[in-house]
């Protein structure tokens, strides 16, 4: 099978692994190395149907020897085309991507094939091509298999800059009904590893450099040391497939938190991809939940929000017509309106439409000046949900509504009306290009499209996956 082929299938099936995010690690580049890495994460990768992501996201095979009732690459689908990456190959493809400005790192998931570790070696095999042979210096987040032995999931650490290890469903009774093939334990296992490596590896990296520090003369060059997974771990949840609540999926991040101090869980709305009578015969995909639950995940990692003051287990689905912390400042009106000019950090986080950056400016700008409506506006708040919960110097400027639960709901629950120009027209670009378009297909798009929209034009996906001199240089 050609690699064009390999990669169409490969990057297609490993859409439903979500987790494309900031990376969380700063490296920056070295003579004689390829790549660095932004904190901020990677800036482009364009997939089979134009949407643009932050890596090349792609499985290292989707032949499955588990048969996951939810999964398309499942055992007994007989329908998927089922492919495999040689480690080479894929190396050679990353870099080809990476030296096009394609991609600025590498997200790496794979089926199982074989066995957990038999599909961890292709994957350190890989990695090492491009850590080693290529001093590939890029993002790389890589998916641990569960059921892998410790010693290989050491060595996948060692490479990769981030981990993570798919949950998948949020309860020993789910996994049981759609995964047979796996259990609690064998996810949980590598995660409570990957923590404790993670931990011990900063421990110990923090001892050497306090000794390198003393001992270090003026003229030796301090010891370089690999650091395990420096991004940290993260996890995937599907949700809507099995009857768990919100209440149940978020006193489980917040445990995954607070014990394995993960870097983020992510939600995946389930979506019905394969038939089976285990599944929810509704095909209706519960994107506003994922994103409430992703609103609810925020508010424990930023806001200092605990889980029972988000939702409760007498009302355990969160609200869908409004955001999780405006409806908990909506049953909490007690405490509000606040005056803007006095109120605590710990209390502007809490207004609905005030972030973190959002009260740290606030507390800024008081030291200068008294705040009035005009300048809240000018600092980046969403004045026009925050407005119903604060006060500028003394005035109120929720004002032509009552000031209880049902007026301010109905105000915050109002669509939006962007208008017909700016940002929020939603006028897409004519020409968006895929890899896998070719040159005529993409300038027969663009028939009748201006100037600049040609100019957006890149090299055919052809031009990287066929051999040539220059493929490299």
């Amino acid at each position: 099978m050609e690699i064009t082929e390999k990669l169409e299938i490969l990057a297609d099936a490993a859409k439903y692994d979500v987790a494309c995010t900031s990376s969380g690690v700063q490296r920056s580049g070295a003579q004689g190395s390829l790549g660095a890495a932004g904190i901020s994460g990677c800036c482009h990768s364009f997939t089979p149907d134009g949407r643009c992501v932050s890596l090349l996201k792609v499985l290292m095979t989707n032949v499955c020897i588990y048969d996951c009732a939810y999964c398309v690459n499942r055992a007994s689908n007989t329908e998927v085309a089922r492919s495999c990456f040689k480690p080479r190959e894929l190396a050679d493809l990353t870099i080809a991507f990476y030296r096009r400005n394609y991609i600025e790192g590498l997200f790496l998931s794979s089926g199982v094939i074989g066995s957990p570790d038999a599909t961890t070696e292709l994957m350190i095999q890989t990695l090492s091509i491009l850590r080693n042979e290529y001093s590939f210096r890029g993002y790389i987040h890589a998916k641990a298999v569960p059921g892998t032995s410790r010693e290989l999931i050491d060595e996948l650490g060692l490479l990769a800059d981030r981990l993570s290890v798919n949950l998948e469903l949020p309860s020993q009774k789910s996994l049981e009904l759609l995964a047979p093939d796996k259990s609690k334990n064998s996810i949980l296992a590598p995660m409570r590893q990957i923590a404790d490596s993670i931990a011990d590896d900063k421990e110990s990296r923090s001892i050497t450099r306090r000794r390198q520090t003393h001992y270090m003369s003026a003229t030796k060059a301090r010891v370089a040391h690999k650091a395990f997974a420096p991004a940290g771990q993260s996890t995937q949840m599907i949700i809507g497939a099995t009857p768990e609540s919100d209440y149940d999926i978020l006193n489980l991040s917040a445990s995954l938190y607070k014990n394995l101090s993960l870097k983020r869980v992510f939600f995946s709305a389930y979506l019905p991809v394969v038939s089976d009578s285990r599944l929810p015969s509704n095909d209706h995909i519960q994107l506003d939940r994922e994103h409430r639950l992703y609103q609810a995940d925020w508010l424990l990692r930023f806001y200092e929000f605990d889980v029972t003051e988000i939702i409760d287990e007498s009302s355990p689905f969160l609200s869908t017509d409004i955001d999780p912390k405006a409806n908990w400042a909506l049953n909490h009106l007690d405490l509000f309106p606040i005056e803007i000019n006095k109120a605590s950090y710990e209390e502007l986080i809490r207004v609905p439409g005030i972030g973190v950056r959002g009260a740290k400016l606030i507390l800024r700008a008081r030291r200068h000046t008294t705040i009035t409506e005009a300048e809240l506006r000018k600092l980046g708040v969403a004045y026009k949900r925050a407005r119903y919960f604060v006060t500028c110097n003394g005035k109120y400027s929720g004002f032509g509504i009552e000031f209880d639960k049902d007026s301010i709901h109905a105000k915050l629950a109002a669509s939006i009306d962007g208008g017909s120009h700016g940002r929020r027209a939603d006028r897409p670009i004519e020409g968006q290009m895929s890899l896998f378009d070719s040159l005529d297909d993409t300038r027969a798009s663009l028939k009748g499209s201006t100037s600049a929209d040609k100019d957006r034009l890149r090299p055919s996906f052809d031009a990287v996956t066929k051999p040539s001199g220059a493929l490299y240089a």
